[in-house]
């Protein structure tokens, strides 16, 4: 596991915990926020995987 699939997944986490607050708070603002970085993570941690089968 390299560091860009660990910082995508903590970014995915954090974007998805940000959404849901923002849910339960009725913040459309936080909501759509949560959802941009939960994108950047799976991006970032795609991008992650795709070095490791690179390395392979």
């Amino acid at each position: 596991m390299n560091k860009d699939q660990v910082k995508g997944s903590i970014k995915d986490a954090a974007g998805k915990v940000q959404r849901e607050a923002g849910k339960i708070t009725g913040s459309k603002e936080q909501q759509v926020k949560g959802a941009a970085r939960q994108a950047e993570g799976k991006a970032q941690k795609s991008f992650g995987n795709a070095k490791e089968q690179m390395k392979k």
